[in-house]
């Protein structure tokens, strides 16, 4: 491609650029715009148009199916390389949309989850596409530039989509699903008509086949006995968390198995291999694996703010206080950003006061606050009493006592807190990466990591304060803080400690972290969620644990970052 230099000395943007931004933003605002609301919809009651999931049920798609959507790229990527860039994007549109829209239409626990494994395998053919087609159209004078540009789309769609999807779901909830399948349809408009395959880069396409794709797996992560080894270990605790079987017989099974591959390694460690399952287990890039699993820690606990969050923004924290505050600043604001649907409120009143009766105890009013919270009023546990006790005397009407509580105890959406924090990182993002660009990754790293536990226990901490929902707001500001230091850090350590030439190969296997992050992310909220928070009732015992992981994810960067220097430091001196 010949280009111009501009009088900065930076290339200009080939127009395939902003053609995958523009695809990068719509993509984002259907993904986010389900995403974010995915727990609540879940977990929401039949009678409001949600699942009615339980949370152990939520936690296994949501850890399940984002696994698979990074696992994937590493496939998708080279069947576009080889295939060409124009015509995966819409294999990924063909998927996605309907399946988006296949995602409202579905009620049951199986038929919901092959509906959201096809939006993940749409979205894994896109994401490897849109990336590839970023780092084609830059070049060493403007890449920092052009991948700045790009995550701050990403960011865009992020801020966007859960806004809107917030606002139609006020109408109802296949109106998010709609609006999601809207979105990935507008994108066949710069797929077929702007997009230009062969034409943005030198060199011709990379030729890559799968074989040599799997060759590459080898060398970075292991060999086909390590595979055999950790793939069953994944599927088992899948089916633990869904309850197929006991994590005691998961354990137990998993620790034959373990001891059935070492000892079939150790009578198979010498003489002629000459198949695959004959060899002995071997770890590829063996630093490389070790900081991916460390990795994992970092995703388990930045995923808790989609999947959990917005969970115990509406079961625990009382918003009352933003209400109020918001009402003062923006009157008009107050509908859009705390909107309740009195008329399912009026119908749902009556069974919850034939439930409570003339006499209630604590337990009892607990269960019934948490069933009141998905019609977004929290009202405190006396006032819920009395209102209900009066309702079901015949001293106050249904819609007399809807009316009441959706003016006095109104809450604000979970999803637009969610929310402030892509409008941080919108805002922030080029100004924190400038300032800490000056520090080595990995102390930058370590210190993003442990401002999300902060953020963690500060979320954790809005549950017992006055001003609950102006301390959990701060919690995901501070929450955003961590992210935009520890995030980009986290790929460009991978450059420091990536073998010369192999960086980008690196960076493509870099999503494996992701990938488990997200699995264990989804397992570990729907354990934590169920157990702590709504049957032990301590909501910050399930945050500490989580604060916890990313105080561990620390310390062992630390201790992995000085265990490699010494290595080097050895091999130097040698």
């Amino acid at each position: 491609m010949s280009t111009t230099p501009l009088s900065s000395g930076r290339s200009p943007f080939h127009k395939n650029f902003y053609v995958a931004n523009t695809m990068e933003i719509f993509e984002r605002l259907a993904w986010y715009g389900f995403f974010t609301l995915s727990s609540l919809y879940m977990t929401s009651p039949v009678s409001q148009g949600g699942l009615g999931l339980n949370d152990q049920e939520r936690g296994f798609l949501q850890g399940m199916i984002p696994f698979l959507l990074y696992l994937l790229p590493v496939i998708t990527g080279a069947l576009a390389d080889r295939y060409g860039y124009r015509r995966m994007f819409l294999i990924a549109f063909c998927i996605m949309c309907p399946a988006y829209f296949l995602l409202g239409q579905v009620h049951g626990f199986w038929s919901f989850c092959a509906a959201f494994l096809a939006v993940a395998i749409g979205a894994a053919c896109f994401k490897p596409v849109v990336v590839g087609t970023i780092g084609r159209t830059t070049d060493d004078s403007n890449r920092g530039l052009g991948f700045g540009v790009f995550y701050t789309m990403v960011n865009v769609g992020g801020f966007l989509g859960p806004l809107v999807a917030g606002y139609v779901r006020a109408i109802s909830w296949d109106m998010v699903f709609i609006m999601s399948s809207f979105w990935i349809l507008l994108n066949f408009i710069p797929a077929i008509f702007l997009y230009k395959d062969g034409d943005h880069h030198e060199g011709g396409a990379d030729q890559r086949g799968l074989r040599q794709v799997l060759l590459e797996t080898q060398e970075v992560l292991g060999n086909g006995r390590l595979a055999l080894l950790v793939v069953p270990a994944i599927i088992g605790i899948m089916i633990a968390a869904k309850g197929g079987i006991s994590y005691s017989q998961y354990f137990m099974t998993m620790a034959g198995w373990l001891g059935i591959n070492l000892v079939w390694s150790a009578l198979n460690k010498s003489g002629r291999q000459q198949h695959w399952y004959q060899q002995g287990i071997c770890i590829g890039n063996a630093q490389f694996v070790i900081y991916l699993l460390i990795m994992t820690g970092f995703w388990t606990i930045y995923n808790q703010l989609f999947i959990t969050l917005p969970l115990y923004i509406r079961d625990f924290v009382d918003t009352t206080d933003l209400v109020l505050l918001i009402g003062k600043l923006s009157p008009s604001a107050v509908n859009f950003l705390a909107s309740v649907n009195v008329e399912q409120l009026t119908t749902v009143l009556p069974g919850l006061a034939a439930k409570l009766g003339p006499f209630a105890d604590t337990k009892l009013l607990e269960q019934l606050r948490l069933e009141l919270v998905n019609y977004k009023v929290m009202p405190p546990l006396e006032q819920l009493q009395s209102g209900l006790q009066a309702l079901h005397a015949g001293q106050i009407s249904a819609s007399q006592l809807a009316a009441n509580w959706s003016q006095a105890y109104r809450q604000v959406n979970p999803e637009y807190i969610v929310n402030l924090d892509f409008g941080v990182v919108v805002v922030l993002q080029i100004a924190i990466s400038t300032y800490v660009q000056r520090w080595k990754a990995l102390p930058v790293l370590v210190i993003g990591t442990l401002v999300l536990s902060l953020s963690l226990w500060m979320a954790g901490l809005s549950n017992a304060l006055l001003f609950g929902g102006v301390s959990v707001s701060m919690a995901v500001f501070v929450f955003a803080l961590g992210e935009m230091i520890a995030s980009p850090k986290s790929q460009e350590y991978v450059a420091a400690i990536a073998p010369k030439r192999k960086t980008a190969m690196f960076m493509g296997y870099y999503f494996v972290s992701m990938a488990l992050g997200n699995l264990f992310a989804g397992l570990l909220s729907g354990w934590s969620y169920t157990v702590l928070a709504r049957q032990m009732h301590q909501p910050m015992l399930m945050w500490s644990l989580f604060g916890g992981i990313g105080v561990i994810t620390s310390v062992a960067l630390l201790v992995f970052n000085l265990r490699l220097k010494t290595v080097q430091s050895f091999t130097v001196a040698a």
